[in-house]
């Protein structure tokens, strides 16, 4: 132990050994001491040394400190000194006392100790495991070993913990922790492990971490809270930026409209704390990485349906018009603005409505634009609201209208400020910087809008008192040309810029402005002038410009003036400037060094104001214009006419084209609709057959009992001929009898009647729609129908043919009867029978009629309709006639009751048939003697 004291710094005799010396004693004592105290106390004290002697310790102990994770796990102090011990040796804290080069020579050191630590992948997995310790002193100094690593060699750490198992949902464990401090180092360990690796921002996303981190944002005060909310959205921030996926799982979980509690401001804003305003505005980077235009179309379009839905933009206008809020945050909360509503028609029109808290109450784009063109106003300010000018005409017609109405004479207001009113002020202004804003908005205002453009021209302005108006495109012609009086040639480069990019934006795609500005004599001689001059390195600019609005002129030329058609101002060019150096003048324009920083991204960010000089929808137009327009200052006049004529029969091929198209769209249109015919007919074919298959199981079961009926009604008609008894009441019954079926042969008389007069009707039918397409198919569902109505057909006839048989039989019975009691009775059984003869001839003319006619669509349904009234007739006639035998079987039974009661003798049906035989049997002896 005296060893340890002298360690520790206590007095020991003799000379005191070196650091070096005690480190390398202390690593041997770790490496052979066999009970845990002694090693505790060696790890203790090289603890103490890590940081005084960070080489010699890293050196010496990193494999002892590893291996004593590895075997004393279940020594908790012991485990905690280690990690202490490779925290310090690992780490590059900076020191206040430390200058340039010793931390930078602390920062290699770091990261050579960082290389040699994770050469084995082992040794970030015993880490990760180590995290499941629940001791404070050891998981605290694990977190930050684990950040320290990351710090010093991310992307080599972040494949290790890619690929261990279940390793970042362990860091993810950290957010839980009850303890604040294992919690709030979790959070800048997370931030470390996400930056820049999508695949561990999606698991982290995927591991709750949105609902983790809002609650913890919520319960820390939101933007009144301390630094543990700011690094909760730095951390949001890295899972979000340039993660589509994360984005889209931020949105689908309804966390933007968690969002909106953050930007309630109290009407007292005085007072707010840097902390405050750092959170503030970590909070509209969030809303602004969720809407950027980077993202895409769809995706942004979503979110911002969110933010308007949920209110978010509402309190968002609300902080923009609110007073004593920060330059900073004002500046931020107006980008914010701008994007949440750019390209979003229904968000551009709420802007379009909120107001200012003034008195009268003004627009709050007009409140934005005074601020645009006031000199007076923070740089980064008013390129903000330049910003947020240009996001609300982005793609939005409606906006680009009603800010050019505001310049037209009909709409002015002479006692209110109007947006126009304001740009026209800065257009013409002293201030280079408010020229160049103003008219960058008003092209924007003019942007891919034909319409608007033609509009424009109609603007007069009063330039002096007793002096004539001009319009608005001459006076901006004027100042470019006449520098001798308003702009000296040389000085102010950055209004012209804005004015040559102002003019190029709105005679481009517009043959009238072009009429326009060539009407004026001084124009054309002025550009000339520009481009052929030999000036500055600061003038190149100009000259471009100047070329590429020369070129605009020629391309959509529409030769209405004569002095200045494609031909005359091409021959001007090759005579006054040169073909080859007006090409090369005009790429001066893409060759310039800011004009590939503005064609990055829409937002206007410039490091100082000179720097303004180009905007990012102009670098658009010009890069779809230079092509073109050097092609047309290269053409001849024939190349022009043929290319013209080209074009001419481009065009007529494409109307053809058009034409062809909309035929074969109307043919598949009637191609759909006779499929959906052929399957609906097809489904009411089967129900149609299904019907039938029924109705003949109905009618054949019908059959079989009329066919039983009548058998046992012969019998009863036989055993009447022969008896004996009260002769009148039996004639009686069977008088009775044929009444009935005479009226039954007038009933199917009146049926066939009324079949001829449908069938009549479905010839007219068949006669308007025997052109139709579906002829073939449909035709072959008439003759299965046809069929079914013939069988039909043949079954009322074999009915008829019964009746008629019945009525015979009983004619004669009653004859027979009539003879021997000398009665006679009028029957007309042969007009019953000259009836049915006729409605049979009736009949088969129907029948070769419906064979020769052809069906349709419609023809099916009626058919079926008539077929379904047939059947019911027939079985209609059926059950009278089963209820008429009924009737007469009873009759017959009642009357055997009566003889037998009268003392008569009453044979049954098994006698008669018996009696039957015998007689047969004993008329075929006669016959054969």
């Amino acid at each position: 132990m005296n060893f340890f004291r002298g360690v520790m710094g206590g007095q020991a005799a003799g000379p005191q050994p070196s650091g070096a010396e005690t480190i390398h004693k202390l690593c041997d004592r770790v490496a052979s001491s066999t009970l845990l105290e002694d090693r505790r106390d060696a790890v203790r004290a090289l603890k103490s040394l890590s940081k005084k002697y960070r080489m010699e310790v890293g050196t010496q102990a990193m494999d002892h400190l590893i291996n004593i994770l590895q075997t004393d796990r279940s020594d908790s102090e012991i485990l905690g000194y280690a990690l202490d011990t490779l925290y310090n040796i690992i780490c590059n804290d900076e020191e206040e006392e430390q200058d340039e080069n010793s931390q930078k020579q602390a920062d290699d050191l770091g990261a050579q100790f960082t290389e040699m630590f994770i050469q084995d992948p082992e040794h970030v997995t015993l880490l990760l495991a180590l995290l499941e310790e629940f001791d404070f002193h050891v998981r605290w100094p694990a977190v930050k070993l684990l950040t320290a690593l990351l710090k010093n060699q991310g992307v080599q750490l972040q494949g290790v913990i890619l690929v261990s198992p279940m390793g970042v949902s362990r860091l993810m464990d950290l957010l839980g922790d009850s303890r604040e401090v294992i919690r709030n180092d979790g959070l800048l360990l997370l931030q470390q492990l996400t930056k820049s690796n999508a695949a561990i921002q999606k698991i982290v996303a995927f591991e709750n971490a949105f609902e983790r981190l809002l609650d913890i944002i919520t319960e820390e005060g939101s933007s009144d809270g301390g630094i543990v909310v700011e690094d909760c959205l730095l951390l949001l921030l890295n899972l979000l930026k340039n993660n589509s996926s994360n984005q889209n799982f931020f949105k689908e979980g309804s966390y933007i409209q968690r969002m909106k509690p953050w930007f309630e401001v109290s009407d007292d804003n005085s007072g707010w704390s840097a902390q405050k305003v750092t959170n503030l505005h970590l909070m509209l980077q969030l809303v602004r990485v969720m809407v950027s235009p980077v993202n895409s179309p769809g995706a942004t379009a979503s979110c911002q349906k969110s933010m308007y839905q949920c209110g978010l933009l509402q309190q968002l206008c609300t902080i923009l018009m609110a007073t004593g809020v920060p330059a900073d945050i004002l500046t931020e909360t107006i980008n914010t603005v701008s994007e949440v509503i750019r390209g979003s028609q229904v968000n551009q029109d709420y802007f379009a409505s909120v107001n200012a808290p003034s008195n009268p109450p003004r627009p709050a784009i007009v409140v934005l634009l005074m601020s645009m063109v006031n000199e007076r106003q923070p740089f980064v300010l008013r390129c903000a609201v330049l910003y947020c000018f240009q996001c609300f005409l982005y793609k939005n017609q409606k906006g680009q209208g009603e800010i050019v109405a505001t310049l037209l004479p009909s709409t002015i207001d002479a006692n209110s400020i109007s947006a126009g009113q304001l740009l026209c002020g800065g257009l013409f202004s002293a201030d280079s910087l408010s020229n160049w804003c103003a008219a960058v908005a008003l092209a924007h205002a003019l942007q891919d809008n034909l319409t608007q453009k033609e509009q424009l021209l109609r603007v007069q302005l009063a330039t002096s008192l007793g002096k004539p108006p001009v319009s608005l495109l001459q006076q901006c012609t004027n100042i470019l040309s006449q520098g001798d009086k308003i702009v000296r040639r040389g000085s102010k480069v950055q209004t012209r810029v804005g004015l040559l990019m102002l003019l190029c934006t709105w005679i481009s795609n517009c043959p009238i402005a072009v009429t326009h500005f060539l009407h004026n004599q001084e124009n054309v001689p002025f550009l000339t002038a520009q481009i052929s001059e030999n000036l500055g390195e600061d003038e190149r600019l100009v000259q471009g410009l100047c070329a590429l609005l020369l070129g605009i002129c020629i391309y959509y030329n529409d030769n209405s003036l004569e002095n200045y058609t494609k031909e005359k101002l091409k021959q001007l060019i090759e005579k006054r400037i040169g073909k080859e150096n007006f090409v090369e003048k005009l790429g001066f324009i893409t060759k310039h060094e800011l004009y590939s920083r503005a064609a990055q991204k829409p937002q206007p960010v410039f490091p100082s104001p000179e720097q303004m000089l180009f905007d990012h929808e102009f670098t658009k137009l010009v890069k779809e214009l230079e092509g073109v327009i050097t092609k047309a200052v290269h053409k001849s006049s024939e190349e022009e006419k043929k290319e013209e004529e080209v074009k001419k029969t481009l065009e007529q091929h494409d109307n053809i084209v058009t034409q062809y198209k909309e035929l074969i769209r109307e043919q598949d249109a009637q191609i759909q609709e006779l499929k959906e015919q052929v399957a609906s007919m097809s489904s009411q074919n089967e129900v149609m057959q299904t019907t039938v298959t029924q109705q003949l199981s109905q009618i054949q079961q019908h059959k079989d009992q009329y066919n039983i009926l009548k058998l046992k009604l012969g019998k009863d008609n036989q055993s009447q001929s022969n008896g004996q008894g009260d002769v009148s009441q039996v004639n009686g019954l069977q008088t009775e009898e044929l009444t009935q079926l005479r009226e039954e042969v007038e009933e199917l008389r009146k049926q066939h009647t009324l079949l001829q007069t449908l069938l009549g009707d479905k010839d007219t039918l068949i006669d308007t729609l025997v052109s139709n397409r579906l002829h073939t198919y449909l035709y072959l569902f008439l003759e299965a129908l046809r069929s079914q109505v013939q069988s039909q057909s043949a079954e009322i006839n074999q009915l008829s043919t019964e009746r008629q048989e019945l009525l015979r039989r009983a004619e004669a019975g009653v004859n027979i009867q009539c003879d021997d009691s000398h009665y006679s009775l009028p029957l007309s059984t042969s007009s019953v029978q000259e009836e049915t003869k006729t409605l049979s001839e009736s009949r088969a003319d129907l029948e070769q009629q419906l064979a020769s006619a052809t069906s349709t669509v419609a023809i099916l349904q009626t058919e079926k309709t008539k077929l379904q009234t047939e059947v019911q007739e027939s079985k209609k006639e059926q059950d009278d006639l089963l209820m008429l035998l009924a009737d007469q079987d009873q009759k017959i039974h009642s009357l055997k009751l009566r003889l037998k009661g009268l003392g008569e003798t009453v044979e049954d049906e098994d006698d008669l048939d018996a009696r039957d035989q015998t007689d047969d049997d004993d008329e075929e002896d006669e016959d054969e003697d």
